[in-house]
């Protein structure tokens, strides 16, 4: 059977984003609401199970965390790219 996780998470990111959120003394809630004005429906129980890696992320949910995040979709993704490459 084919993994949909990847080391038991769903998500490669979820930590980052929980790590730039903090970073900008950000809550889920307000990371929320900044996320439904670009259209992207996720509530805080939905960040808190993205940051835990408990639920996937889609690439237009990415798209829209690198933008309210203020960083490339690229350096979400660096750490992760990084473990491949070893």
């Amino acid at each position: 059977m084919i993994s949909r996780k990847f080391n038991e998470k769903a998500n490669v990111i979820g930590n980052i984003i929980s790590d730039l959120r903090k970073s900008k003394k950000m809550s889920r809630a307000t990371l929320s609401n900044k996320l439904m004005m670009l259209g992207i429906d996720i509530n805080g129980d939905g960040i808190y199970k993205i940051e835990k890696g408990s639920r996937i992320i889609k690439d237009f949910e990415l798209a829209a965390f690198s933008i309210v995040l203020e960083v490339p979709e690229s350096d979400l993704l660096k750490n992760f790219r990084n473990e491949l490459l070893k």
